[in-house]
């Protein structure tokens, strides 16, 4: 199975593709998409709807495993990682790409087994499960690939539905 793990925004999108087959991780590729501040927002979501569709063409991947939007303080900032986050489902849509939603807290329960887990303890048990020689930057980058390997955790085992019904989300 390979996994698209995505961490939406509209500054920096991180991605990470990972194969998954048994109980064998391997990372294939991993990056962001960037946008420039000042651009305009609608050029923005055209470049990040535009990579995304590439990046999708050239990892064909089985599934997609991206954040769960959640509100913080800024509602600015949240509605427009929303938007963001809009043209990266329809770029999955138009693929027929499965997409599976996680949540901050159930990717630090699934990568480091401890759900109030902090951020350097979440991208270092990335770097640790995908042998990597140093955790990936930006964050964001990290990120993803945390949201892939949530997804390679949950799939198929009741993790995913264990989560959901316990409502960690």
């Amino acid at each position: 199975m390979i996994i698209l793990g995505i961490d939406p925004g509209y500054a920096i999108v991180g991605w990470g593709v990972v194969e998954f087959q048994g109980t064998s991780l391997r990372p294939v590729a991993f990056g962001a998409i960037t946008t420039q501040a000042h651009t305009d927002f609608n050029d923005r979501l055209k470049r990040i709807y535009d990579d995304t569709v590439e990046l999708i063409q050239r990892s064909k991947p089985d599934v997609m495993s991206i954040e769960k939007l959640y509100f913080n303080t800024n509602t600015t900032t949240a509605i427009q990682v929303a938007q963001a986050r809009g043209v990266i489902l329809l770029a999955a849509a138009q693929a027929d790409i499965p997409v599976y939603e996680y949540t901050p807290l159930q990717v630090k329960t699934a990568v480091t087994g401890y759900g109030k887990a902090h951020k350097p303890q979440v991208m270092e048990m990335t770097r640790r499960l995908l042998h990597l020689k140093e955790v990936p930057k930006p964050d964001d980058t990290a990120d993803a690939l945390a949201l892939a390997l949530t997804h390679t955790q949950a799939a198929g085992t009741g993790l995913r539905d264990y989560m959901m019904k316990r409502g960690i989300k």
